[in-house]
């Protein structure tokens, strides 16, 4: 089968190597969809992790299965229309028995950890072991693989509006109008919230207006903070989510909500400056609350599988660029290039 392989930093290539086994407590894939994530981004950036050289990339995955280990007779058929995430947890550990399972001590990622191969590949296995402790779930019936892939990065910003409880009248500040951006702006109009969207780049900001915020702001021609307390009538946002990498919109999240608001640390810092300042002041004589998310629970995947057939986000309002798997490399490219959206490639015909 031909396959998209990490060989190096910034280095993908596309070769033919040997099917997937199938695993007898497992399947095997056609894998129909699968988007270039963030994440996947940053391993393309820096290279694959030790031990992974050569590793198949991918998570954000939507297929057919074609075979069906002995083991899984009768709960699984050829034909099934599944979708898959990347997070396998361990199971056993203080987080897992809790139920915390984003937060497993040995949290593995499908198409990143050595051994757990990805999506950008004609056909991929999916062990017992996924199956057991990761995130597959069928598609519903009428979604479409485009969306069924899609709908990986969208739970995570579900769980985000549950934890902030995002209600009806409340003013949501987005900082970063990227494919997570416009998902934060998609939960929060459908949970009755206004928005008001952050973002430099021109593209996206033509891009984030098919989501329907109410302000859209360029942050490099107004300050933000005097651009929300103008949006607000000066008191400051109910929610501010940081939806990028950028340590000072953080500093900035905190200056924009009112007192006893939310900010959202969403977006990860990079691991070689990790660190932020913010005002404890503010914090503290605010009451401001301040969390961070990552991931979610396997459940918040049905769910988000569920919003997308509902028309939560049209596929074609997020996914900007489609490419064959052979053009794997080039997806990588335009999705670093940043004015994109999202970019899907397709190793099977549609």
């Amino acid at each position: 089968m031909k396959a998209a392989l990490f060989t190096g930093p910034e280095e993908i290539v596309v070769r033919e190597v040997p099917d997937p086994p199938l695993p007898p407590d497992g399947l095997i894939l056609q894998v129909m969809a699968c988007g270039v994530c963030g994440s996947d981004l940053r391993r393309w950036r820096q290279g694959p992790l030790p031990g992974a050289e050569g590793q198949i990339p991918g998570h954000e995955v939507s297929g057919v299965v074609m075979a069906v280990g002995e083991a899984l007779r009768g709960r699984y058929r050829e034909g099934d229309r599944l979708a898959l995430a990347p997070d396998v947890h361990c199971g056993h550990c203080y987080y897992c028995r809790r139920g915390w399972y984003n937060l497993c001590d040995d949290l593995r990622i499908v198409g990143i950890t050595p051994g757990y191969a990805g999506g950008f590949a004609e056909r991929m296995a999916i062990t017992g072991e996924i199956l057991q402790n990761g995130i597959v779930h069928p598609l519903p019936e009428g979604l479409s693989f485009v969306a069924g892939a899609l709908a990986e990065p969208l739970p995570s910003v579900l769980a985000a509006h549950q934890m902030a409880q995002t209600s009806l009248g409340d003013r949501v500040v987005v900082i970063g109008a990227g494919p997570i951006g416009c998902l934060h702006i998609a939960v929060a109009k459908r949970r009755g919230a206004r928005v008001l969207v952050a973002q430099r780049s021109a593209p996206r900001r033509a891009l984030a207006a098919r989501f329907g915020p109410e302000v859209i702001v360029d942050p490099t021609e107004h300050d933000l903070v005097e651009a929300v307390l103008d949006w607000t009538g000066g008191l400051g946002a109910d929610i501010a989510i940081c939806a990028n990498p950028v340590a000072a919109t953080q500093e900035q999240a905190v200056r924009l909500v009112r007192k006893r608001g939310q900010v959202i640390l969403f977006g990860g810092l990079p691991r070689s400056a990790p660190m932020t300042t913010l005002d404890g002041n503010r914090i503290h004589y605010g009451e401001i609350r301040l969390f961070g998310v990552f991931s979610y629970h396997p459940s918040m995947h049905e769910l988000a599988l569920q919003m997308m057939a509902e028309g939560l986000v049209a596929p074609e309002h997020i996914v900007t660029h489609t490419f064959t798997l052979e053009e794997t490399p080039l997806a990588f490219r335009t999705a670093a290039q940043g004015e994109s959206l999202k970019v899907m490639v397709t190793p099977s015909a549609l």
